[in-house]
């Protein structure tokens, strides 16, 4: 099983420089961040620093979507990075939650993402690709054996079925075994529909990790508080499956939509952080299930059992009062376990 470190580009990017370089140390190998142009610092600039300063750790976006930026630009960001570091970077895509409706748009289609999605790897491998003006277009300057694979975020049916069908990887922004074996099953079982070997479909699995001295219930009411952020994060996703499919349609397991009864808004302001005022509708039982907390020997057992389902990748989304801690815990315990 890989590792990867998610962070927020919060000023100053020197920490999170720093934060990047001491996860490759301890053997994390992708280092991810959010992007989202207005809530913080731009990504791509940050890449390239993190890329100089460290020797194996490739790097991308979880994640980035088709709105913001346009196709050709995205792809020639990422193709330079690759030229002048060596395939080191993964294009992590999305609707676009946060990105897009803090500028006042609505997230992207699965349509929109699609295409995309065809015409970034196309153009970041230096292959040629119409960015949407009718007009297909090469980067001229890329060199033989330039790759960029495009993993796709994805919760709903529809989504799931194009990632299997489409991306180089599966992102899974949730750590529940339940959840992760239905829409694992959902994923590959659209590849294999679509003549992919579903092997070839990269599965990655986010959220945040929190680690215990020990289980006792303050050590783990501690822990939940510092996480509870990332139900109300998923929650923004599946209020949008709710209102597309329904409460009791069959097509989302009530496992992920139950929780986001008590939900009653959401302020972007506080997006991604512990503290957030609009999180206290999550009940402890959703971050016990979403997020990975508590001991070390804990932390080994879950991601044992994701491993067994067929996660490629634990991604910890470090967005907590424990970075370093949660960076180094791993280091000298879980990543060699997992590994071992």
């Amino acid at each position: 099983m890989d590792f990867g470190l998610v962070l927020q580009t919060d000023p100053p990017a020197s920490q999170v420089i720093s934060l990047m370089k001491r996860a490759e140390r301890a053997g994390f190998r992708y280092g991810w961040t959010f992007d989202s142009s207005v809530l913080w610092q731009e990504p791509f600039v940050i890449y390239s620093q993190i890329l100089a300063q460290t020797e194996r750790m490739i790097v991308g976006p979880m994640v980035t979507n088709p709105g913001t930026r346009t196709w050709e630009v995205t792809a020639s960001t990422f193709a330079t990075l690759n030229d002048m570091f060596g395939n080191r970077t993964v294009c992590g895509i999305g609707r676009g939650d946060s990105a897009m409706r803090v500028a006042g748009r609505k997230p992207n289609t699965l349509a929109k993402i699609s295409e995309a999605m065809k015409v970034i790897r196309a153009l970041g491998s230096g292959e040629e690709a119409d960015p949407g003006g009718g007009t297909p277009v090469k980067f001229p300057w890329i060199k033989p054996g330039a790759e960029l694979p495009v993993w796709m975020a994805a919760y709903g049916p529809k989504a799931l079925k194009m990632a299997g069908e489409e991306a180089d990887g599966f992102i899974l922004q949730l750590a529940d075994p339940f959840l992760t074996e239905w829409m694992v099953k959902a994923v590959r079982d659209a590849a294999v529909a679509a003549g992919r070997d579903p092997g070839d479909v990269t599965i990655c699995v986010a959220a945040p990790a929190y680690l215990t001295e020990d289980d006792s219930a303050a050590a783990l009411a501690h822990a939940r508080d510092e996480c509870r952020w990332f139900g109300g994060m998923v929650g923004n996703h599946v209020a949008d499956l709710v209102a597309k499919y329904g409460e009791h349609s069959g097509l989302v397991p009530e496992a992920l939509t139950e929780y986001i009864k008590a939900r009653e808004g959401y302020d972007y302001a506080h997006h991604g952080r512990a503290g957030n005022p609009d999180t206290a509708f999550v009940p402890d039982d959703i971050v016990d299930r979403f997020c990975v907390i508590g001991t070390a020997e804990q932390h080994v057992s879950k991601l044992r059992e994701l491993r067994e389902l067929g996660v490629d990748q634990f991604a910890v989304y470090a967005m907590h009062d424990a970075r370093e801690a949660v960076i180094d815990g791993y280091g000298g315990t879980v990543i060699p376990a997992l590994r071992g």
